[in-house]
């Protein structure tokens, strides 16, 4: 089954670049549409998974370590919380 979510981050354009840079450009297992659009404020992140599983199987064991190595690298410490996730309901998803 589909999960799929977006958060806001107040991050801007390069923070996500050294962030993505760090995770590495191998496509995570089980990710379908990753999405990430300029707000006020900061980066809305849109994202659409195969399972939730494989969704948290990449949150921990990549994406984590790798906001954990930026935020040090910029003097953020400890880290913010994690931003509020909000659930989307697919209907369809064409890529």
């Amino acid at each position: 089954m589909l999960h799929a979510f977006y958060h806001d981050v107040p991050a801007d354009e390069q923070f996500y670049g050294r962030v993505k840079a760090e995770i590495g450009d191998e496509k995570p297992q089980g990710l379908v549409v990753h999405l990430v659009v300029k707000r006020d404020g900061g980066l809305r992140h849109i994202e659409v998974w195969e399972s939730k599983r494989d969704c948290e199987r990449f949150h921990y064991e990549r994406a984590e370590p790798a906001l954990d190595r930026v935020f040090a690298a910029v003097g953020i410490t400890p880290r913010p919380p994690e931003p509020a996730q909000h659930d989307i309901e697919v209907v369809d998803v064409w890529t």
